[in-house]
């Protein structure tokens, strides 16, 4: 163990992050989300919810500045008269890690899928949470002053 890594973090996912580079896309995806099936790198995290694991990803992956869809999440299928209530943590806990508001991009269940397929990786949690599932645009490290 290492200090300060949140226990969330497991080694493969903390390798994923690191061998990222700028513009690479991570999936966290919900319980029902086919992760396996879609997937180029698949990172378990069963037992695990979504937020509890962005929550702990945001201390180290920066999100992207130069481009404007960076956290794009998954239109329901079905007319909802409100957003999944999962996007609202999403939306809380981005702006708590990156220090600014990031929009939430909504593209269909089959643009999330295709996309899906060209991430870097796929996260596969336990999330419950129905529509719990967001892809991350990763960003730049700049430089300490």
């Amino acid at each position: 163990m290492l200090k300060q890594i949140p226990p969330v973090i497991s080694p493969d996912l903390m390798l994923t992050l690191m061998q990222m580079g700028h513009g690479d896309e991570l999936v966290l995806a919900d319980g029902n989300y086919p992760s396996a099936s879609n997937a180029r790198r698949l990172v378990r995290c069963d037992g695990h919810g979504v937020l509890e694991l962005l929550e702990a990803i945001l201390k180290f992956l920066p999100i992207d500045t130069f481009v404007k869809d960076v956290a794009i999440v998954m239109e329901p299928v079905d007319p909802q008269p409100a957003d999944p209530p999962v996007w609202a943590g999403f939306s809380r806990l981005l702006e708590a890690g990156e220090g600014r508001t990031i929009e939430l991009t909504r593209i269909s269940r089959q643009e999330f899928y295709d996309r899906s397929r060209t991430a870097y990786a796929i996260v596969a949690t336990g999330e419950t949470a129905l529509y719990a599932n967001i892809i991350l645009k990763k960003g730049v490290v700049h430089p300490v002053k």
